[in-house]
């Protein structure tokens, strides 16, 4: 049995399964909404309350993982950890005080990983796939047919830096929300922009989007009739004004969780400026991504620091709780 945790800039998350008769089987998975990378973008540091919210959910994991007979263990930092420069007073204080080691990867690992994890879910094929994952802090981008990618890219852009970047007032009112919008959505599209040949060469033929924002946008595609589990373009920009006036007016939105509230907008921004970006018109979630990658090359390579780096992994281990 192994267990596989995912410390993203927005939510942390924990995985365990095992395996069996050739087929990953999940008996634990949790979350915690602790954004870690909560104004990171402006100060370059893990807050202290972030910092303390961090290790409370660690130890709570910790916990969890104590109750069941773990071979091993795989804990990884992602953006939050490759940008701020007291990451690894994290690291040690998690090695430390809750007894959980972290590596940290780079946005290419961290993107092997989730294509890894995405496909796990989906059936074989020999077509090129687009597949996306939208962070707190990080979007990775990689496009592949089968178990072989051809192209792999990490841009600086996920939901809550958007949030922290363009939404900052909780109070603004429609005309500033809409020039936010606006202002946040063109910025997205630059930055993906940096990005579109090689993605516009790789001629894909099919689209998937796995991660929390994803899914929120997702579920409310699916609420409001525009197909299950799937996001449109066309379905998004119909959304816009139903959108601000949720924020706006604090009204309910079916699908819209309330603690996913404040990155509905700044979502809706990265996911818009990707589409428009990569000319994208429909992208359906995927409810794998890396922690079920962690947990295919945990198995398939055998556990092995070395089977680690022959897969485009170097620098980082599984260790034994």
């Amino acid at each position: 049995m192994q267990a596989c945790i995912d410390l993203g800039s927005n939510s942390f998350h924990l995985l365990i399964g095992k395996w069996i008769d050739g087929r990953i089987h999940i008996v634990e998975r949790l979350s915690d909404k602790v954004q870690l990378g909560e104004n990171v973008r402006q100060t370059g540091v893990i807050s202290p309350a972030a910092f303390a919210r961090g290790m409370g959910c660690l130890h709570r994991f910790k916990a969890i993982m104590n109750s069941y007979p773990l071979e091993q263990y795989w804990a990884l930092g992602t953006n939050t950890f490759r940008v701020t420069s007291n990451a690894n007073d994290f690291v040690a204080a998690a090695s430390a005080d809750v007894g959980i080691e972290i590596s940290i990867i780079s946005g290419v690992q961290e993107a092997v990983l989730i294509y890894a994890g995405v496909i796990t879910s989906l059936p074989d094929s020999d077509c090129n796939r687009l597949v996306i994952d939208v962070g707190g802090g990080s979007t990775e981008v990689i496009i592949g047919s089968g178990h072989k990618r051809t192209f792999t890219e990490s841009l600086a852009i996920g939901s809550v830096a958007w949030r922290d970047r363009f939404f900052a007032d909780p109070h603004a009112e429609k005309p500033k929300l809409n020039a936010q919008i606006d202002a946040g959505k063109e910025a997205a599209k630059a930055v993906f922009d940096a990005a579109a040949p090689g993605v516009k060469r790789a001629n894909w033929s099919e689209a998937y989007a796995s991660s929390g924002t994803m899914k929120m946008l997702a579920n409310i595609c699916t609420e409001q009739g525009f197909g299950t589990g799937v996001i449109q373009l066309e379905a998004l920009h119909k959304l816009r004004k139903k959108l601000v006036n949720t924020i706006a007016k604090r009204r309910v939105l079916p699908g819209l969780k309330e603690t996913r509230r404040e990155l509905l907008l700044p979502g809706w921004c990265v996911m818009v400026g990707l589409m428009e970006s990569y000319a994208v018109e429909e992208i359906r979630f995927s409810p794998t991504a890396l922690r079920e990658g962690m947990l295919d090359f945990m198995v398939k390579n055998e556990k092995t620091l070395d089977a680690m780096k022959r897969s485009d992994l170097p620098d980082i281990s599984c260790a034994k709780p």
